[in-house]
């Protein structure tokens, strides 16, 4: 019982960790950015990189967030800002650069399956039995990114900007603030995050040219259940990925993958603001 409390509170952070930057890329944009598990990829390449150049695996994480940040930037200026007053046309773009995305690293590094080298390695000894020691880093990995970011959305001018563009952005540009600029860091940032969670899941799979997408839709159904909510995020993450993970421990692997998906949509048929604290 004690390694399945363990097991989903390690599933919630991972899945915390995947979604943080398509919340923050949704809220502050509103729009989907169908590219995030593109972004997820990214990270697994980066991560692989820092292991084909033999560097220190702990340098994955840095190299993946500085990736992801300036290719998030650059696909905000280029691609998606022209495209705000469309968001349907957004949602395709982003879309369709998922898969030019896709096919670009596969060119790279080819289809094959390939794998990174862990920062820690072993299991540490708790509750009578062995736990794995990465799968507990990266669970603290992720109350590090929800708390920097709960201080960088409550506690710096950028995060008060940002606050201001998600409840009103007319307002927001009427009192001087540059939501432009807060657009291309949100999008920036979402990015950025989604290629360093990808850099954490690698040590616990593997990467490939599509590692990304089973991702992108949990991801997806988290968002739509925390609307721009940290905290929301959080909850949601823990009651549906616990779910998931009972479902699969002691049911179905196949209906397991299907309980996060599903169970947003029943939660936002009862109740449309989904985990969002009224």
């Amino acid at each position: 019982m004690q390694v399945l409390i363990l097991d989903i509170v390690t599933t919630a952070a991972i899945l915390f960790a995947v979604s943080c930057g398509l919340l923050i890329s949704f809220g502050v944009l509103k729009i989907i950015n169908f590219a995030h598990g593109a972004f997820l990829t990214i990270g697994g390449y980066s991560a692989l990189v820092v292991t084909q150049m033999g560097w220190d695996p702990l340098l994955a994480y840095p190299f993946s967030l500085l990736v992801g940040l300036v290719l998030g930037a650059a696909v905000e200026r280029f691609i998606v800002k022209p495209l705000y007053d469309r968001p349907l046309d957004a949602i395709l773009a982003t879309w369709g650069l998922g898969i030019v995305i896709s096919q670009v690293i596969t060119i790279v590094f080819g289809r094959g399956v390939q794998f990174v080298q862990s920062p820690v390695t072993g299991a540490v000894e708790l509750f009578d039995g062995s736990y794995s020691v990465y799968r507990l880093a990266a669970t603290g990995g992720a109350v590090i990114i929800g708390g920097l970011l709960a201080l960088l959305m409550h506690r710096t001018r950028l995060g008060l900007n940002a606050r201001a563009v998600i409840m009103n952005e007319n307002l927001a540009q009427a009192l001087g603030i540059n939501s432009s600029s807060v657009r291309l860091i949100a999008f920036g940032l979402g990015a950025g995050l989604a290629s360093l969670a990808g850099a954490i899941i690698t040590p616990l799979s593997s990467v490939d040219p599509n590692m990304g997408v089973p991702w992108l839709v949990n991801a997806f159904m988290l968002v739509l259940v925390a609307g721009s909510s940290l905290l929301a995020l959080l909850i949601g993450s823990v009651v549906l990925g616990g779910l998931q993970l009972v479902i699969s421990t002691y049911g179905s692997p196949i209906l397991g993958g299907l309980t996060i998906a599903v169970a947003a949509a029943l939660l936002l048929r009862i109740r449309p603001k989904g985990f969002v604290l009224d």
